[in-house]
């Protein structure tokens, strides 16, 4: 999506310049409206206007064919709506809020009964479906075509509020964990291809209570927990098997896949969910009082020992594998970010 629209600007014009147009002509309307936005699509840069004081957030996700989503099974305003909302989702993973994305795409030349623009079409429809629900400008980007498969990323800035961004490196021992959703089966029931991020909900809570590291849940509660293990200085935790909440989708899965609901709950990713670390004051206090509508779930406890471990419900505590996705060993298809 290139920030040029090209000579003539026509909506209806053939070619990349006419999709483009096209592009513009839809995302105007929300950039024009947002505070933030001094120019959008047109130029060779968009032009943003940050508040003084805050911090700007940069996020950036390239999904791919195949491996995140399948153009022969999924449609691609689903493709569009999961590309921008797991970048949202990170903004929320700080405790920020999203402002504006750009996205560059390598549309395949042979889609069989679709053609590349039908795709394009269908796509910017999905992204500005999500962008919309979260105040984000649509303000550019580039659009290419190969004959390899449907490639597209998103990037999205944002700000944090005057409360500061919330990290993956504050958790100290002691803190107690929090999840704000049930997990597991995302991946199986295709709710990966609509992620809701939690953007009012990191804000609710960061306006509540000094949120002491976060992150969202997109390799599974285990491996992302692992994170703000690492990034807070090699600590540990313990969860409560019984304390977990498991999503109805994992408990379905669970009688075909060979593996138990807590399994998948905790490995399986891709729920958006945020976990997060406060201290049990803090902690006490959002589960006599959570913010209005948000459900919380307390998960365990960070420990100085390093190492991850679970209490099972028979009261033994076991080492837990971290098995968050990697994309350079994973083989095969399949959906993850």
């Amino acid at each position: 999506m290139s920030q040029q629209p090209g000579r003539t600007g026509e909506p209806n014009k053939a070619g990349e310049f006419g999709l483009i147009a096209w592009i513009r002509q839809h995302a105007e309307p929300q950039a024009q409206r947002s505070s933030h936005v001094v120019f959008g699509i047109g130029d060779d840069c968009a032009g943003l206007r940050f508040t003084p004081g805050r911090e700007v957030l940069v996020t950036t996700d390239m999904l791919m064919d195949g491996r995140h989503f399948l153009t022969s099974q999924h449609t691609p305003e689903q493709i569009g709506r999961k590309a921008m909302a797991v970048n949202i989702s990170d903004i929320a993973a700080m405790a920020g809020v999203p402002v504006a994305a750009v996205v560059a795409v390598a549309l395949p030349k042979n889609l069989g009964k679709m053609s590349a623009s039908e795709l394009a079409h269908g796509l910017e429809r999905g992204l500005e479906s999500v962008a919309g629900q979260y105040g984000v400008a649509l303000v550019g980007g580039d659009t290419n075509a190969w004959n390899g498969p449907l490639v597209i990323n998103v990037t999205v800035l944002g700000e944090t509020t005057d409360r500061g961004p919330v990290r993956r490196s504050g958790a100290r021992a002691g803190d107690w964990i929090f999840v704000t959703g049930p997990l597991g089966g995302s991946l199986e029931s295709g709710r990966h291809l609509e992620p809701r991020p939690r953007v009012p909900e990191a804000l609710a809570l960061h306006e509540c209570v000094p949120l002491r590291a976060m992150i969202d849940i997109s390799d599974g509660l285990a491996g992302d927990l692992g994170h703000i293990l690492e990034e807070s200085g090699h600590l540990g935790a313990v969860l409560e098997a019984a304390w977990i909440p498991i999503h109805e989708d994992a408990l379905m899965i669970a009688r075909s896949s060979g593996r138990n609901p807590l399994d998948h709950a905790l490995h399986d990713g891709e729920d958006f969910e945020l976990c997060f670390t406060v201290t049990p004051e803090d902690g006490a206090r959002l589960i006599a009082q959570p913010p209005a509508g948000l459900e919380l779930f307390q998960v365990g406890v960070i420990t100085a020992e390093p190492g991850l471990r679970i209490r099972t419900e028979d009261g033994r505590i076991a080492p837990l594998e971290a098995r968050g996705f990697d994309h350079l060993r994973a083989a095969g298809a399949g959906a993850d970010s």
